[in-house]
């Protein structure tokens, strides 16, 4: 009894181990991109981005302008990826403006904003009309939308523009896609930290 004890027991824990030094070299392999940027390339293209959100932003939204000309900072996060059916993920970076000037860089994560059909890319940007607002989202150790400040989300009219004077709360948000102004969504539950340089440069040495 006792050697077949041992003998099943050897079984089962070389089978766990071959089993988590699979699941070890697959975590290795798909953590590897092909083609990994530097910080200082990621920050350009966030810059870059960012600089092509607020433009189109204007375009879209007449009197976005004055809002963000106004506020204490704004918050643009160019490219916000997620691909799902239903419910799924979506990660972007972006950049904090105050007066026309980066503060720092970002990276925000949440569950999908409205229905997903496949693979979609958005621009979304929080405006901070108080310098209150701005000062509680500086002073946070992540924040999230929703919880830690009630955010307005813009919205296109029956005629086409924006009623800013309705967006009465210290944070609006306004979501774009290539066609415009998205319609319907929530930024509740979206989450934003900064973007740690430690981070990227462990990224980059395990490329």
């Amino acid at each position: 009894m006792n050697k077949k004890f041992t003998i099943t027991s050897r079984k089962v824990l070389t089978a766990a181990v071959l089993a988590t030094a699979g699941l070890a070299l697959t975590a290795c392999t798909t953590t590897l991109p092909r083609d990994q940027k530097t910080r200082a390339e990621v920050i350009e293209d966030i810059n870059t981005g960012s600089d092509a959100a607020i433009k189109r932003l204007y375009q879209v939204a007449p009197g976005s302008r004055d809002l963000v000309a106004q506020s204490a900072g704004v918050l643009v996060f160019p490219k916000v990826l997620g691909a799902s059916v239903l419910i799924g993920a979506e990660h972007g970076n972006g950049v904090l403006r105050v007066k026309g000037k980066n503060q720092g860089y970002y990276t925000t994560s949440s569950g999908s904003v409205g229905l997903q059909l496949g693979a979609q890319s958005k621009a979304i940007i929080f405006v901070f009309k108080t310098k209150d607002a701005l000062d509680k989202f500086l002073a946070s150790n992540g924040w999230t939308a929703g919880i830690d400040a009630t955010v307005a989300v813009a919205n296109v009219s029956a005629n086409g523009s924006v009623d800013l004077n309705t967006l009465n709360e210290p944070v609006v948000g306004f979501v774009m896609t290539n066609a415009g102004l998205m319609a319907g969504v929530s930024l509740e539950g979206t989450k934003v930290q900064r973007l740690e340089e430690s981070n990227a440069a462990a990224s980059n040495k395990s490329s």
